[in-house]
């Protein structure tokens, strides 16, 4: 009676498998196993082609058999596509804000409401306060001392398109070197006035803010309107100090110089004057 085999014994086993040549029985090849040997080569074949087969099941093959994945697909670029549209009608909208403000204070629009990015409104009765501005004896002792100080100019406005302006003292809102003249035809509207980070940047004369926003370009920006429908802005400022539909007197601190917005290469103030819906040389009214 032979000794029956164990399971160790079983896998062990070794066997040879021979190849021979079908019509002179020559040997060709040998392979020697066992049966754990095969074992193991069985397993990882098996896995190996488990693991392919899953990985074309969620990429190639799923999209020519999973039914739900070009849905899942089609949802996930919609909802990226939304998330851009949203972003880029945000965008719109503040820039639309903008430009209506600009068009408006151009116009000398001051019966109107205006819009910021921030959703900040021209009080009615802060900006019907700008057509009633008159120089006073405030606004006479005030022109006497800074005629005699000489941090003023006296504008004498002779000719019958500023005629309004007559008499209108202008503090220079920062003292600097111009980097960068006025020029129309440039697409320039005003002047660059280079100075140091953190500098005050000053209002030219009395007048109520009507703009205080930010812009992508031109950074932190703002805008007075005085008298006689003149409007002066202010651009790529560090931060702003007054809000709009406040009264502000002449040399009163507006903005800190700085170097915001994307059209800008370093600290310094753009200064815009603007009447009646026409730009000015600044430099011919205002002494930096």
């Amino acid at each position: 009676m032979r000794p029956r085999k164990t399971l160790s014994d079983r896998l062990t086993t070794r066997y040879q498998l021979v190849i021979r040549n079908e019509e002179n029985l020559a040997e060709k090849t040998t392979v020697g196993f066992t049966h754990a040997k095969l074992l193991v080569v069985s397993v990882v074949v098996f896995m190996t082609l488990f693991g392919v087969s899953l990985f074309l099941s969620k990429t190639l093959l799923a999209k020519w058999f999973d039914p739900k994945h070009a849905q899942m697909e089609q949802d996930r670029k919609l909802f990226e596509l939304a998330l851009r549209v949203d972003s880029l009608a945000g965008e719109v909208h503040r820039k639309e804000l903008y430009i209506q403000n600009v068009k408006r204070i151009l116009r000398g629009d001051t019966g109107t409401q205006f819009q910021d990015p921030a959703a900040v409104l021209v009080s009615d009765r802060a900006v019907r306060q700008v057509g009633s501005l008159k120089a006073g004896t405030t606004d006479s002792l005030f022109r006497q001392e800074f005629e005699k100080s000489g941090g003023a100019a006296m504008v004498n406005f002779t000719s019958g398109k500023y005629r309004e302006l007559q008499g209108t003292v202008f503090f220079p809102p920062l003292t600097g070197l111009v980097s960068d003249k006025y020029d129309v035809r440039k697409g320039h509207y005003g002047v660059d006035i280079v100075a140091k980070t953190n500098e005050p940047v000053k209002c030219i004369a009395d007048g109520t803010v009507i703009m205080a926003s930010w812009t992508q370009d031109s950074g932190h920006v703002i805008a007075v309107q005085h008298r006689g429908n003149l409007i002066s802005v202010y651009k790529h400022n560090a931060g702003l100090l007054k809000k709009v539909g406040s009264f502000v007197n002449a040399g009163d601190i507006l903005a800190i110089v700085g170097n915001s917005g994307e059209m800008t290469n370093g600290p310094h103030l753009h200064f815009e004057l603007w009447y009646n819906g026409s730009s000015l040389n600044p430099e011919e009214f205002v002494t930096f």
